[in-house]
């Protein structure tokens, strides 16, 4: 008898967990501790994001010139995605700004769900990915902290990474970004109707992969 786990031919369906949440929120550690316990391919869409942002600075387009925006998101290549800058803090801000445009939205949803369609399953972190990237995931996980300790998480990596930067600057970038990927037309980040909601702000990355760990079992067990 063929089960929501198994395939048409009663090999185990595909593991597909979309896992979405703000800036810091933990998600990013989360989905790429996931792939690697359960053996699967994971893809950080917010590089993707930040990717089309750096193209623009690099080729000297505003990031809200809409028609460079959707050009430079139609090209994107993977080798891309590998540029150390795009772990920059400047990057999370550009990034914000250009996936506000549709058409990059667009450009860029046929390339994340290519991805999620590897044949044993694979692991999604971003904004919209279980609600549009992949709506039939069969885990979706939706990752939240306080702003003020995502703020502390995120000047804690930057100041290793060695940038010069405040705790008052970076809750400040945090809150708009909140604000602005809460608010868009297009995609805006909200929780899936069937996501299961994790709050890491009083957790640490081994407690919050425990019960990541284990929301995923009970999900897949269902």
């Amino acid at each position: 008898m063929i089960t929501d786990s198994l395939g048409a031919h009663g090999r185990a369906a595909p593991l597909l967990i979309a896992i979405d949440g703000p800036a810091a929120s933990g998600k990013g550690t989360l989905a790429k501790r996931l792939a690697l316990h359960y053996g699967l391919p994971h893809l950080d869409t917010g590089l993707l994001y930040r990717a089309v942002a750096l193209t623009l600075i690099d080729e000297g387009s505003d990031l809200d010139d809409t028609g460079a925006a959707a050009r430079a998101a139609s090209a994107l290549s993977a080798e891309r995605l590998s540029d150390p800058r795009l772990r920059e803090r400047a990057m999370g801000e550009a990034a914000s700004r250009v996936s506000s445009v549709p058409e990059v939205r667009a450009a860029l949803l046929s390339w994340q769900r290519r991805f999620a369609e590897n044949a044993e399953g694979a692991v999604l972190d971003g904004r919209d990915i279980g609600t549009v990237v992949c709506p039939q995931a069969r885990v979706k996980l939706f990752i939240i902290a306080a702003p003020e300790e995502r703020a502390r998480r995120r000047h804690r990596e930057l100041l290793g990474r060695g940038e010069e930067t405040t705790l008052a600057a970076i809750l400040a970038d945090i809150r708009a970004r909140d604000a602005r990927d809460s608010s868009r037309a297009a995609a805006p980040l909200k929780a899936a109707e069937d996501a299961v909601v994790l709050d890491t702000t009083e957790l640490d990355a081994e407690a919050a992969f425990a019960e990541a760990v284990a929301i995923v079992e009970r999900l897949k067990a269902a």
